[in-house]
């Protein structure tokens, strides 16, 4: 089992960027496959971004261009950097991490079997 804490959320300007950062013990992160996942007030968590064994990533259509997943498997971290920050990017923001690995890496949050307790990001218009 592995145990997936989050930080580095905040408030923010739209406009501006922050970085998660998902630092995972109890075992190593690689080869497993990570993503991460947000929660909007009132809505589904849904698919941000994930990265497989082979760092191949996946992203959503809404953050293509504007948030990098990336990982340090030498610090068991997976990091999210997010730039161009909009309002609508508010949310919770979950770590997932999966002991298989997909290609593309998975969307579907049941493929995921260990998760963070979330952070919140806020973008202030």
């Amino acid at each position: 089992q592995v145990q997936l804490v989050e930080s580095g959320g905040g408030v923010v300007q739209a406009g501006g960027s922050l970085r998660l950062s998902c630092a995972a013990s109890g075992r190593s992160i690689s080869p497993i496959a990570m993503g991460w996942f947000r929660q909007g007030q009132g809505k589904e968590r849904r698919f941000v971004a994930g990265i497989n064994r082979n760092d191949a990533t996946a992203y959503t259509d809404s953050v293509k261009g504007r948030f990098t997943i990336s990982r340090d498997s030498a610090k068991n971290t997976v990091y999210l950097q997010m730039s161009s920050l909009k309002p609508e990017d508010t949310a919770v923001y979950y770590c997932a991490g999966s002991r298989l690995s997909w290609n593309p890496p998975a969307a579907l949050a049941s493929r995921y079997e260990s998760w963070g307790q979330g952070i919140q990001v806020t973008v202030s218009s």
